[in-house]
This record gives C-alpha cells, sequence and structure tokens, in this order.
C-alpha cells in the first residue's frame, strides 16, 4: 500500500516538475502507473528490498522497539526506491543519451527532497495507523484465552 500511494503522488510531483502544474498531471500518472508500479515492485521487492536487510540487520538490535525498526527501514527503503525509480523516471523521459548522468543526477537529489519526508512523516504513518485499525494486533492475553 505504502508503494503504491509513493509511486502515484511521486509521479504526480515528477510530471509537476516537468510540465507546470494542472490537471494534466492526474492524467498522466494515471496512464504511467501501471509500469511504474510493476517496476517499483520489482525494485522494492527483489533488489532494495534484499540491501535494506542488510543495512537494517547491521544498524538494529533484536531488542530494538517497533517504532525505531519501522522508522530505519522506512529510511532506507526510502532512499533505495529514490534511486531506482528516478532510474526509471530519466531512462523513460530523458533516455539514454549524453544528459543521461546530469539527468539522473538532479533527479535523484529532487525526488529524495520530496520522497523521504513524505514516506517518513506522512505516508508510512498513515499506512500503518490505518493497517493496525484494519488488522488490530493481538495480545498475548487475548491469545491465551482463546487457547483455553
Amino acid at each position: 500500500m505504502i508503494a503504491t500511494i509513493m509511486v502515484f503522488i511521486m509521479s504526480c510531483y515528477n510530471i509537476a516538475i516537468v510540465e507546470g502544474f494542472s490537471l494534466s498531471i492526474f492524467k498522466y500518472a494515471v496512464l504511467g502507473f501501471p509500469v511504474a508500479f510493476i517496476y517499483a515492485l520489482i525494485g522494492d521487492i527483489f533488489i532494495v528490498g534484499k540491501i535494506v536487510k542488510v543495512i537494517t540487520s547491521k544498524i538494529l538490535n533484536p531488542t530494538d522497539s517497533m517504532a525505531k525498526v519501522g522508522l530505519c527501514m522506512s529510511f532506507f527503503t526510502g532512499c533505495g526506491m529514490v534511486i531506482w525509480m528516478s532510474l526509471f523516471g530519466v531512462i523513460t523521459n530523458v533516455g539514454l543519451n549524453s544528459n543521461f548522468i546530469s539527468a539522473y543526477g538532479v533527479a535523484i537529489v529532487t525526488n529524495f527532497i520530496f520522497a523521504i519526508p513524505l514516506n517518513l512523516l506522512i505516508i508510512s504513518p498513515l499506512v500503518r495507523f490505518l493497517f493496525f485499525k484494519m488488522f488490530p494486533p493481538i495480545s498475548s492475553f487475548d491469545q491465551q484465552s482463546n487457547a483455553m
């Protein structure tokens, strides 16, 4: 759910940077969403997610709070996905030409500035809140009562 929301909002953001703000932003974001989402999902599951697990396993301890784990995972996933999705954006909009390296660098910085605060301060907390409202955690007392 986080990936879905982030892909759509970041698509709108990047289109607005290039085209300026208009209602056509949403049309272009919807049209490009399926391919961008599949690319994001592949990157998140098979590349970024695996790298984030390695990094966080070296930083976090088993006794760390869920809040610390969540924040750490969200931050490093966000950083990796900015790099991954900026590559997608530059290849699809600029192509592999002489401007690729500079456009990719600018895209990473521009996307990082917007994506990391958006993810850490708004999207991830909102999705976690909604997730725990829809699927409340079962306390150990409830588990023991149900077992009897």
